[in-house]
């Protein structure tokens, strides 16, 4: 997936999910401020897309379509909407990559029918996305930073790296729950 970077990572009590601001169209960068982050279900999950805008978009409705269908569980969610975006023919040709997490979990949506729970609670996503899982990882295993730094400073080096990633970050955090 070109054009965006997102970023969870789950550290020291802390969920934050960081998405860059960068739009572009083949080579051009049409935007430098989108939105890749949300906050849904009253703030208690978050979710970043990487990929088609248009297709990211009608995968973050769907969604939130399945969280309301599964009383906002997110694995049962997540899982339902895999199942969907496999075996659809219209949703099996969008070109989109979704994380999302809650206080409990962080998941890896993809149109290949994955659900994908991270190891070490950093996952990334789009064309600087392993950059930014690698500085990340690194912070995470060497520093006490909490997640939301651990995240603005791996998306500062993947946009240092990614020709399609930039400085404009957003973040959205949470107080992660046991087991974080």
């Amino acid at each position: 997936m070109h054009g965006t970077t997102i970023l969870c990572v789950r550290a020291r009590g802390e969920v934050a999910m960081a998405g860059d601001g960068q739009v572009t169209l083949g080579d051009v960068a049409l935007k430098h401020t989108a939105r890749k982050v949300r906050r849904l279900r009253e703030g208690r999950i978050l979710a970043g897309f990487a990929g088609s805008t248009a297709d990211a978009m009608t995968l973050l409705e769907r969604f939130e379509a399945k969280l309301d269908e599964h009383g906002g569980i997110l694995l049962r969610a997540a899982a339902a909407l895999a199942r969907e975006w496999r075996t659809d023919k219209v949703l099996r040709r969008l070109e989109a990559m979704m994380l999302v997490a809650d206080a409990k979990q962080t998941l890896l949506l993809s149109g290949a029918g994955d659900v994908l729970e991270p190891e070490e609670g950093v996952v990334g996503i789009g064309s600087g996305g392993a950059y930014a899982r690698a500085a990340a990882l690194a912070l995470v295993r060497k520093t006490d930073l909490p997640a939301s730094e651990i995240a603005r400073e791996a998306m500062r080096i993947a946009a240092q790296l990614c020709i399609y990633t930039n400085e404009e970050i957003v973040i959205e955090t949470l107080a992660a729950g046991d087991g974080a």
